[in-house]
């Protein structure tokens, strides 16, 4: 090579495990560092049930870009269910996955939400698990801005007591505190190679997995704590026009019929409600007009059935 020639940037591509306790702030965490939303956010625990995969394209620093700068890292985020003691069959294949997904990946990260005045029983549990494990994960310390310094120190020092963590963050996921950092440590960590995904591309989720996610995620932020988590979208059709809009038709499953009236509400009310927050953040999100059409039907023990979980990438008999 002449000293003309400069040499072509580097690249490096790898797999992030985001794991933590439910509603630990994961899925929030993860919008966040790919500047997009992938995976569902609502106040209610244990929403995520599949591994969704995020992918944040990011430049490296010039030590990292063998001195010529220009070089980028794909971090491949893949957002683990929430890790809690499974009672249920899809509570088993989620804790199955989330764990795999750890396993599976070049770093992991594990967020724990420090707002709480103790940290729950999950967490501990997960704790106990990782120390057992021999992993030195990368430690999050997720709504720093609901806790005060002191605090703050001291239950870092406790976490690090627990774990031997290669590294401590302490970041806001809603408000990106802090995650600029961690996304710069993250990237530096991941293999050197080639992409493996379409630099373009921000999930590895089929538009109408996306599509499902973001209408089951508007129907848990309507019915609040009317509908047991007994509910599941799937996109059951997509037709795109020459104006560039697109129709997309969804059937909305519960488990009895009682939950039907739930989802419809007094004279549809809430359904035309959660149709019309889906069609917005769609609209937005695809860049494009989106006409959604919803329907509810029941589908009894939807949870027992095989078909059920492979969309999600689950294990039907963990």
């Amino acid at each position: 090579m002449t000293e003309e020639q400069a040499a072509p940037p580097a690249t490096r591509a790898g797999f992030v495990a985001l794991i933590g306790a439910p509603n630990a702030g994961k899925s929030t965490l993860l919008n966040q560092l790919v500047g997009a939303k992938v995976s569902i956010v609502t106040h209610k625990v244990q929403t995520t049930r599949s591994r969704i995969t995020g992918i944040a394209m990011h430049a490296l620093p010039d030590d990292l870009s063998g001195g010529g700068g220009g070089g980028e890292a794909q971090v491949i985020f893949v957002d683990t269910p929430g890790i809690f003691t499974p009672k249920r069959r899809l509570d088993r294949a989620m804790v199955k996955a989330a764990w795999e997904g750890a396993g599976d990946a070049d770093a992991v990260v594990l967020l724990v939400d420090v707002s709480r005045k103790a940290l729950d029983d999950d967490t501990e549990k997960l704790l106990d698990a990782l120390a057992e494990s021999g992993q030195k994960p990368i430690l999050a310390m997720n709504k720093i801005d609901l806790v005060k310094r002191e605090q703050l120190l001291e239950r870092a020092q406790y976490l690090n007591e627990r774990v031997p963590f290669a590294e401590t963050f302490m970041i806001s996921a809603e408000k990106g505190d802090g995650c600029g950092d961690l996304l710069d440590h993250l990237a530096g960590l991941m293999p050197h190679g080639p992409f493996l995904y379409d630099p373009e591309q921000i999930s590895d989720l089929p538009m109408r997995s996306l599509a499902a996610e973001v209408t089951r995620e508007k129907a848990y932020l309507k019915l609040h704590d009317e509908l047991p988590y007994a509910l599941t979208v799937e996109t059951d059709k997509w037709e795109e026009f020459r104006d560039g809009s697109v129709k997309i038709e969804q059937t909305i499953y519960v488990q009895r019929d009682s939950q039907k009236g739930i989802v419809l509400g007094k004279g549809g009310a809430k359904i035309k409600t959660i149709r019309e927050m889906a069609r917005e953040d769609l609209a937005e999100q695809f860049g494009r007009p989106v006409h959604l059409f919803l329907f509810v039907k029941v589908r009894e023990n939807w949870v027992d059935d095989p078909e059920r979980y492979r969309p999600w990438g689950l294990e039907w008999n963990s």
